[in-house]
């Protein structure tokens, strides 16, 4: 029930939203009370990624972080396991197997142990930045045709990338 309404039956509901009243009336967004991030405009629970990558045979544990900002905000899964080129495509293929596309991570950086505070908690600040290896890759198809090689230079563009 909303003690805040006059209004018989008025509800409020719990977001996990963490907010605050600015001396204007307005809110200020400060984060969230829980783990959850939202990348592209969907909400996403780190716990259930690393809840999957951790049943794959070579994962000794994984943590799921959202790095960058913005537009530019991507999942990267951190993973304790055995030395293995094509670590980033098994786990790939593990995570999509389960999940929707848009909870897959698209880096996988293999560490054999997580960085950790004086505390002995996970030191966030010192995980490596996924490098060129860490990624996923695909095999690159050039474009065929005029019309192909037209689209693909307005996509390069468009989005500055090659």
């Amino acid at each position: 029930p909303d003690p805040f309404s006059d209004e018989a039956g008025a509800r409020l509901y719990k977001t996990g939203d963490v907010a605050r009243y600015l001396p204007d009336g307005n809110l200020e967004f400060l984060g969230r009370n829980d783990e959850q991030v939202k990348i592209r405009g969907f909400r996403i629970e780190p716990g259930e990624v690393e809840a999957c990558l951790t049943a794959h045979p070579q994962v000794r544990d994984a943590m799921v972080l959202a790095t960058g900002e913005g537009s530019a905000k991507r999942l990267v899964a951190y993973v304790q396991a055995e030395a293995d080129e094509q670590l980033a495509s098994t786990l790939r293929a593990q995570v999509a197997a389960s999940l929707p596309e848009y909870m897959v991570p698209s880096a996988f950086v293999r560490l054999d142990a997580f960085p950790l505070t004086s505390n002995g908690k996970l030191d966030r600040r010192a995980l490596p930045a996924p490098d060129d290896e860490a990624l996923a890759h695909q095999a690159y198809e050039a474009p065929q045709g005029e019309l192909e090689t037209t689209l693909a230079t307005i996509w390069t563009e468009l989005l500055g990338v090659k």
